[in-house]
């Protein structure tokens, strides 16, 4: 029996949410959210399956779960909202407002740099700890005094965990206040979003945990470069999905992944994007700053991924090798999180469409369900 999903499904939409059910019924999924933004309206908001794997308590309307790396979208607003504001160029040095990032070379790396995942700096240097990831304070110590892996500019090296370490170190050079903190007053808050970077505890009893993927493998037998962007990343420290079922990762700041929300609070925030910078009047962006996301600085193969990514500023544009699903006719710029969640403003169609779950398949970018769903929505708009 599939089952049942609940919240709102206009019939255009039906056949997403029948996609979902199946999902969750053959055990692809567990539970999960999709949303759907049209024009600044919220069209689709529907949920269905269950907070745990055992499948004993339902996903509820107010579920939240850890996205992973759809948090760098909030962040990449955040900065964007500051540019937009005139307060952070971002053609400026990133040690215009950070100054002893200028150090072992990093002098020329620009603001767009760590946008757009180019900066050379795609992890910390070792030896790094996980406590240290906590901690914005020693984050930023390291960040700063390391040298560049790659020269800054010249290719992208996914920023998996630190560039909401470096956005948020710019954000409170700016404003005095951390990137949670900034996000919280300046954009969630306003738009009533249940999004979280930094969790309050009294969050917690929503919190669905996040079900871990098997273990990223990486290849050392294969004889990959011990001294390559992609092995400094992932092993400085290691990336573990269960670290963010503790409650020491749900009160930190990482900004790059370990945001809590769910479907219907990322497709709000993001419809920003999507519809002209504005959400129910209240205004993010303006046409200007919009047009940057689609100033490419990247085209090619990742350094730390290995597959053909191509970036704008703060938000990845589509690549037809890697995310085949996505319209090659449109103005789309999206991400998503590691084991599936994804985020896609669509310019064009001014449209933003969220999908959110719990448990985490292989891969970092996208997933079979993310695809299954976009191509039903696709179909029906």
């Amino acid at each position: 029996m599939v089952v049942e999903i609940q919240g709102t499904v206009p019939e255009q939409f039906t056949k997403v949410a029948d996609a979902l059910a199946r999902s969750i019924d053959d055990g692809s999924d567990v539970g999960a959210s999709v949303a759907i933004v049209v024009d600044g309206e919220m069209v689709a908001d529907f949920w269905g399956g269950f907070v745990d794997e055992d499948r004993t308590r339902p996903w509820e309307r107010d579920t939240i779960v850890n996205v992973w790396s759809t948090t760098k979208t909030m962040s990449a607003l955040t900065a964007l909202v500051l540019a937009d504001r005139g307060l952070l160029d971002l053609d400026a040095p990133v040690a215009q407002y950070w100054p002893e990032f200028a150090a072992n070379g990093k002098d020329g790396v620009l603001v767009k740099h760590v946008l757009s995942h180019t900066s050379g700096v795609s992890g910390w240097a070792q030896p790094v700890t996980q406590d240290d990831v906590y901690d914005q304070d020693r984050s930023a110590e390291i960040l700063a005094a390391q040298a560049p892996w790659w020269e800054p500019g010249t290719a992208s090296g996914y920023h998996a965990i630190n560039q909401g370490h470096l956005i948020g170190e710019l954000v409170r050079r700016v404003t005095g206040r951390s990137l949670g903190t900034y996000f919280r007053d300046e954009i969630a808050g306003p738009l009533g979003a249940d999004f979280h970077i930094g969790l309050a505890a009294e969050h917690d009893p929503r919190v669905s945990a996040v079900i871990p993927p098997p273990p990223l493998e990486l290849d050392l037998a294969g004889g990959i470069d011990m001294d390559s962007p992609a092995m400094k990343t992932f092993t400085g420290p290691p990336v573990d999905a269960s670290h963010a079922n503790t409650e020491t990762w749900r009160r930190a700041e990482i900004g790059a992944a370990n945001g809590h929300g769910n479907a219907r609070s990322v497709a709000r925030i993001q419809s920003a994007v999507s519809n002209g910078g504005t959400v129910d009047g209240l205004t993010l962006l303006s046409p200007a700053t919009i047009e940057r996301i689609f100033e490419v600085q990247a085209d090619g193969i990742d350094l730390v991924l290995g597959i053909p990514l191509k970036f704008g500023i703060g938000y990845g544009l589509p690549v037809a090798e890697t995310i085949p699903y996505l319209p090659s006719d449109a103005r789309i710029c999206f991400w998503g999180g590691w084991g599936g969640s994804v985020i896609i403003n669509d310019l064009d169609r001014r449209m933003s469409f969220a999908f959110m779950m719990n448990r985490m398949a292989e891969g970092i970018i996208g997933g079979a369900t993310a695809a299954t769903l976009l191509t039903e929505a696709y179909a029906a708009i």
